[in-house]
């Protein structure tokens, strides 16, 4: 690990205690991301049973927070929430594979995305989805994104909490 992201979690450790959870740790979280992986929109679900909820936009006129959208048997869902795997989306046709949304994606200039479960306790509580133009990520973005999961974990007990 270089020093930049032993400083990064050294950060997102002690912000942890600060006041104003959880939304402090989201902004930092989408920060160090925009720096270190780039996105033009994040986005953070927490896993309510059949359900995924929004608790965190970059964009929420198109992406509002509390927004919902139930979760059916999906390959993606299967990957990413089942079997607790990353999703890496190159191109368009990835997209269109995973989400039902995809018009709307594509209206956002984005076609490309990383999704990576928040795992606690075995179970999958969360997601952090990272979208950007086509072919913005690759393997390497994957795992810089995944090393920030773990500090999302309170956020997303709470979150799930509170609803």
């Amino acid at each position: 690990m270089n020093e930049i992201a032993m400083q990064q979690e050294q950060s997102l450790l002690l912000l942890l205690a600060e006041k104003n959870q959880p939304d402090k740790i989201f902004q930092a979280v989408d920060r160090i991301l925009k720096d270190s992986v780039g996105h033009k929109l994040l986005t953070m679900l927490y896993v309510d049973g059949g359900e995924v909820a929004r608790v965190y936009s970059n964009d929420e006129k198109s992406y509002p927070v509390f927004g919902r959208k139930p979760m059916g048997a999906t390959p993606w869902g299967d990957l990413v929430l089942k079997n607790q795997q990353p999703f890496l989306g190159k191109d368009r046709d990835s997209i269109i594979w995973a989400f039902f949304d995809h018009e709307l994606i594509f209206s956002l200039g984005l076609g490309s995305a990383i999704n990576i479960p928040v795992i606690y306790n075995g179970e999958t509580i969360g997601t952090i989805n990272l979208l950007d133009a086509e072919y913005a990520y690759d393997e390497a973005d994957v795992e810089k994104a995944k090393a920030l999961a773990p500090f999302l974990i309170p956020a997303f007990l709470e979150a799930r909490r509170a609803k």
